[in-house]
């Protein structure tokens, strides 16, 4: 039994990480090596400073979605952790994580609500036709859809997983 809780908590801590990769960093769309846009930037490779040059993406309401989304996700994710670690000292024996797997459950619905606005709203998010005729989805995009069944599969661990000691 130990082991399944601890395998919960390390999957728990890598989703998280995984998770706020995807929201924070820069490749949700990428032009090769000359332009990534992600949830919040727009950084273009400068070939004369040797640099990366970034400015916030034009917002609008598609993308706004989708970054309340993301960090929803992370939020209740975080949530429940902290709640995971509270329920874990505190709990009475045979008791189970509910409220962590709900968490867990509703960050997972949330990062996928996200990245599927992301993959069909693509062209009022990005606002630019070169960029989707010559782009492609980055890894932090790749790793959002990661995130979901990840998410998922933990918070059904969760609401199985019994306080043994």
């Amino acid at each position: 039994m130990s082991f399944l809780l601890m395998f919960v908590t390390v999957l728990h801590l890598v989703t998280l990480a995984i998770l706020f990769i995807a929201t924070m960093e820069k490749s949700w769309w990428t032009l090769g090596d000359i332009e990534n846009t992600d949830l919040w930037y727009k950084c273009t490779y400068d070939n004369a400073t040797e640099s990366w040059l970034c400015a916030s993406v034009n917002e609008n309401e598609w993308l706004q979605s989708v970054q309340a989304l993301m960090v929803l996700s992370v939020v209740l994710s975080s949530i429940s952790f902290m709640v995971f670690l509270g329920q874990l000292f505190t709990m009475s024996k045979g008791g189970l994580f509910y409220f962590t797997g709900l968490c867990q459950f509703f960050a997972g619905f949330a990062a996928f609500a996200g990245v599927l606005i992301y993959t069909f709203q693509r062209s009022e998010i990005l606002q630019d036709v070169q960029k989707l005729e010559m782009g492609r989805f980055g890894y932090c995009y790749i790793l959002a859809w990661v995130c979901v069944p990840l998410l998922l599969i933990s918070g059904a661990l969760y609401v199985h997983l019994r306080k043994r000691a």
